[in-house]
C-alpha cells in the first residue's frame, strides 16, 4: 500500500510528451490541438531514426550544497551550471513535463553544526540552527536565481514539505536495507572530547588523513577532505577542534549498511562502466580504486618489531617492499581480519597506514541535529550521518516537485525506477566513494523491493549516470578561503560579468576532461594589468562570441526584415547549403549531448555561429551588389533559419539571450525551443495564413539593440 503522506492514491504515470498530445488533440483548443498533433508525430518520427537513444523521462540532480554558507563560484561552475544546461537540453529534446532538475540544501552534517557553534560562541549569531540553515539556504537560493539555474526544486533535506518527505523517505529506506539483512549493528569507537565532555561529530576533530599516499591534513573522524574514508581510530594525530586537546576513543552503537559485501558486484558494475564508452573514464577509474582488499602499509623500519608479533594476526600476506617504496605491505582477506589485526599493531606500538578498501558505510549518528533515524531492535536517539540521507534525498525532493504538480504519490517511481527513465548525477570528483560506491552498493541492495512499501518489485531504483566533473582552480591553485588571495563569491562575480558571459565560459572549460583554472582578470590580475586594455580577460573570450559575432547576426537579420521586407521574416524553403550544414550540426550535437561533452558542444557552436554570420555577411553583400531583390529575400531567410536553430542549440548555455530572441521573432517558446520538429524551413512554425503570405510578422527592433549585453564595467 502507498502510505507516504498518508495518500492511497492509486499509482499512475507523470505525463509524457506523447500522453499530452493526445489530450491536447482532444481538447477544444485547435492551436494546441495542431501543436500536439505535429509533435506526436514528429516525435515517433524522429525516434524511430534518431542516431542516439534518449529517455523517455529524465531526473537532473545537482549535489546538495551545505547549508553552513553561501555558493563559492566553484559550486556555480562545476555543479550547477553543467547540470542546468543539460536539463535545459533535455525539456527542449524531450518535453519539459518529462524532465525534473532537482537539488536543495544539505541541512545536516558536522559542517553546519560546527559553523552554527562557530557562530554562536563568537556572538555573532542568537537564533535556531535551523535559522541559521533557512538564513544560509535563501542567500544560496537567491545566487541560483541569478544565474539562472532552471531547477524544479530547490528547498532542503530539513527544510519545509522536502524536509518532511525526506525525514519519511529515510526512514522507509533504511527500514528497507534492514529487512533486506545488509544493516548491522556495530559498536566502534568514536571520539570524545573529555574536556568539553562531549562526543565530536564529523567536522569537531581534525588530523592527517590515514589513507596510503594521500596528503590531506584535514582528515576528519572518518572522512578527509578528498573524499577517502576510514575508520575513526585510524586518524592520524586527532585534535578536538573544540578545546584543541586529544580525544579519547569511546564506543558507541550505530548502524551501518555492509558495503563489503558487495565487493564482487562493484568490480562487475566497473568492468561495465569501462565498456561505456561515453562516461568519463574518471568515474570507472576512482571506484575501482576502494575495490582493492583490505592492505596495511607499514614503515620498512618497524619491520623487526612486525615480524616480532605476526604469528599472533590473522592469516594474511606479506609483500616486501618494492624498491625506492619506504614500507612493506600486509594483505588480509576481510575487512574484519584487518581491523582485528589493528589492536594487535597498536598494543605493540607499530604505526601504519590504510589502503582504500570497502568499509562498513555509517548509516546513523549520535549528533541531535539530523534527519530522526528509525528505531530499529530498540535503539533509540539516533540519527541519520548526512553522506547516506544526502544520497536518497534527490528522490526526496523528486517526490517533492511531483506534490507541487498534483501528481499521484506514487509517481516518483516513473523517474527512478521505469526501464524508459534515467537519472543523471552531476557530481565533483572528490564525492565518487559516495555516489559511485556506496550508492550503487546500497541501490543493488534494494533491487528485490519497492523501499517505500516494501513489496516485492520487477521496477527497483535503477543506477544512475555519473557525470563526474574535475576541479575548477581558482588561477593555478585549489581555491581555499585561508589562502593570501581570496576566491570570489559566485555574487562578486556578477558585479563584474554578465551571467551569460560566466555561463559560456564555464561550460568551455571543460572540466568533463581535467582540472582547469578559472582566471578572471578582476580578480588575479596586478592593478597594472587591470588598467591596461591590452591585457585580455580570459573570461570574456565566450562572451565575445554572444556580444559580437551572435549579437550581430540576430540584429542583422530584424533591422533587414524592418528595411527591406516590412517588418517581415521571409518564408519558403531554404537553401540547401543551409538545409545540410543545420542537420549536419544537430546531430553532431545531439550526439555530443549524449556524451555530456559540454566543452565540445561550446566548440561546435562558435563554429556554427560564426559560418551563420559569414554567410550573412556575404550573402547580403553579393545581393546588394548585383541590387538582386530575389536573392536578398532568400539570404534572409536562410539567416533567420540559422538563427532560430543558433537560437536552440544555445538555449541550454544562455537561455535569457536566447529567448529574447524568440520573443522578438514572435513565436511560442514551446513551439520554438522543441526539437520535434523536422527543420527543413521555418514555414513548420507558422499558420497557413502566413505560409500563403510567404511571410511572418516580427516585433520591431529598437536601434542598437542587444540581445547578449556586455557588463557595465566593461563599457568604462
Amino acid at each position: 500500500m502507498e502510505s507516504l503522506h498518508n495518500n492511497e492514491a492509486e499509482e499512475a504515470s507523470a505525463s509524457r510528451t506523447f500522453e499530452a498530445a493526445e489530450n491536447a488533440q482532444a481538447s477544444e483548443d485547435p492551436v494546441a490541438a495542431a501543436r500536439a498533433a505535429r509533435w506526436a508525430e514528429t516525435f515517433e518520427r524522429r525516434e524511430s531514426t534518431r542516431e542516439v537513444s534518449w529517455p523517455r523521462r529524465a531526473v537532473v540532480t545537482a549535489g546538495m550544497p551545505y547549508g553552513n554558507k553561501a555558493l563559492h563560484f566553484g559550486h556555480i561552475a562545476g555543479v550547477f551550471i553543467p547540470a542546468d544546461c543539460f536539463a535545459r537540453f533535455l525539456r527542449d529534446r524531450i518535453g519539459a513535463n518529462n524532465v525534473r532538475f532537482v537539488s536543495g540544501t544539505d541541512c545536516f552534517g558536522s559542517p553546519i553544526n560546527e559553523g552554527y557553534r562557530k557562530l554562536v560562541d563568537a556572538g555573532e549569531f542568537d537564533g535556531t540552527i535551523e535559522e541559521y540553515v533557512k538564513r544560509n539556504h535563501d542567500k544560496q537560493k537567491a545566487t541560483l536565481d541569478a544565474y539562472n539555474i532552471s531547477l524544479s526544486i530547490y528547498e532542503g533535506s530539513g527544510l519545509g514539505h522536502a524536509g518532511a518527505v525526506h525525514q519519511t523517505v529515510s526512514e522507509r529506506f533504511i527500514e528497507a536495507l534492514y529487512r533486506a539483512g545488509v544493516l548491522h549493528r556495530r559498536s566502534t569507537l568514536q571520539f570524545f572530547d573529555t574536556q568539553a565532555q562531549t562526543f565530536l561529530n564529523g567536522r569537531q576533530v581534525v588530523g592527517h588523513c590515514p589513507v596510503q599516499g594521500c596528503k590531506s591534513e584535514h582528515g576528519y573522524a572518518d572522512e578527509c577532505d578528498l573524499g577517502h574514508s576510514y575508520a575513526p581510530e585510524d586518524l592520524i594525530a586527532p585534535k578536538s577542534t573544540l578545546t584543541d586537546t586529544v580525544p579519547e576513543m569511546r564506543p558507541v552503537e550505530n548502524w551501518y549498511f555492509d558495503l563489503p559485501k558487495y565487493i564482487e558486484f562493484l568490480r562487475g558494475y566497473v568492468k561495465d562502466l569501462r565498456e561505456d564508452s561515453e562516461l568519463r573514464s574518471i568515474v570507472a577509474q576512482v571506484i575501482d580504486e576502494f575495490l582493492a582488499p583490505p592492505i596495511m602499509y607499514i614503515k620498512n623500519e618497524l619491520r623487526e618489531q612486525f615480524d616480532a608479533v605476526a604469528g599472533d594476526l590473522p592469516a594474511h600476506e606479506l609483500r616486501e617492499a618494492e624498491k625506492g617504496k619506504q614500507s612493506f605491505e600486509v594483505q588480509f582477506n576481510s575487512i574484519d581480519e584487518r581491523d582485528e589485526a589493528r589492536s594487535v599493531l597498536e598494543d605493540a606500538g607499530i604505526r601504519f597506514r590504510t589502503g582504500k578498501t570497502l568499509v562498513p558505510f555509517r548509516i546513523t549518528g549520535n549528533i541531535e541535529w539530523g534527519v530522526q533515524a528509525p528505531v530499529l531492535e530498540d535503539v533509540e536517539g539516533l540519527t541519520v550521518w548526512c553522506w547516506p540521507e544526502s544520497l536518497w534525498a534527490p528522490i526526496s525532493f523528486t517526490m517533492a516537485a511531483n506534490d507541487a504538480l498534483g501528481l499521484p504519490r506514487g509517481s516518483w517511481r516513473d523517474w527512478w525506477c521505469s526501464p524508459d527513465a534515467q537519472v543523471y548525477q552531476f557530481i565533483g570528483q572528490d564525492n565518487l566513494y559516495f555516489y559511485g560506491v556506496a550508492q550503487t552498493a546500497m541501490w543493488e541492495a534494494l533491487r528485490s523491493q519497492d523501499f517505500i512499501t516494501g513489496e516485492p518489485t520487477e521496477s527497483p531504483l535503477r543506477q544512475t549516470r555519473l557525470i563526474a566533473n574535475h576541479h575548477i582552480l581558482f588561477g593555478n591553485k585549489k581555491a581555499s578561503s585561508s589562502g593570501a588571495i581570496k576566491p570570489p563569491t559566485a555574487d562578486e562575480l556578477l558585479d563584474h560579468y554578465t551571467v551569460e558571459q560566466l555561463r559560456a565560459h564555464f561550460l568551455a572549460l571543460g572540466l568533463d576532461q581535467k582540472s582547469v583554472g578559472f582566471k578572471p582578470k578582476p580578480f588575479l590580475a596586478t592593478e597594472e594589468e587591470k588598467a591596461d586594455p591590452r591585457v585580455a580577460d580570459p573570461v570574456l573570450k565566450e562572451g565575445a562570441l554572444l556580444t559580437n559575432v551572435f549579437n550581430r547576426l540576430a540584429r542583422s537579420c530584424f533591422y533587414e526584415a524592418q528595411k527591406s521586407f516590412e517588418g517581415g521574416m521571409p518564408l519558403g524553403k531554404p537553401s540547401p547549403e543551409a538545409i545540410e550544414r543545420v542537420h549536419d550540426t544537430m546531430r553532431t550535437y545531439d550526439f555530443t549531448m549524449h556524451r555530456v561533452e559540454l566543452h565540445a558542444i561550446m566548440s561546435q557552436m562558435d563554429e556554427f555561429i560564426r559560418w551563420a554570420n559569414k554567410r550573412w555577411a556575404d550573402g547580403i553583400r553579393d545581393a546588394a551588389g548585383a541590387d538582386d531583390a530575389a536573392m536578398r529575400r532568400q539570404v534572409l531567410l536562410d539567416s533567420f533559419y540559422l538563427l532560430r536553430v543558433a537560437c536552440l542549440l544555445m538555449h541550454p548555455v544562455v537561455p535569457a539571450g536566447c529567448e529574447l530572441i524568440c520573443e522578438y521573432m514572435e513565436f511560442d517558446p514551446e513551439d520554438f525551443f522543441s526539437w520535434n520538429y523536422d527543420f527543413e524551413d521555418m514555414d513548420e512554425l507558422c499558420s497557413a495564413g502566413e505560409i500563403t503570405a510567404g511571410s511572418h510578422l516580427v516585433r520591431e527592433l529598437p536601434p542598437r539593440f542587444d540581445f547578449f549585453k556586455k557588463h557595465e564595467s566593461q563599457l568604462r
